[in-house]
């Protein structure tokens, strides 16, 4: 039993429900879900591979931060 109250043969009952309704659509459907997954990926990876760049372009000052004297 599945925790929103759901058994097996229910589950199972709907998803043939869905097959029947949208299983034309599903080929396209789990196409454009994959692509959308690709570029999902592929902007996660842009964005960690900036961060990265960013990492190493700043330098580290051993002396800690300066303040102006006064």
């Amino acid at each position: 039993m599945l925790a929103l109250g759901v058994g097996h043969w229910e589950l199972f009952a709907i998803l043939i429900v869905a097959l029947l309704l949208f299983g034309s659509r599903l080929p396209s459907l789990m196409r454009s879900l994959g692509k959308s997954v690709t570029e999902f990926k592929r902007g996660l990876r842009e964005v960690e591979d900036q961060v990265e760049a960013a990492g190493e372009g700043e330098k580290t000052d051993d002396e800690g931060p300066s303040y102006p004297a006064g």
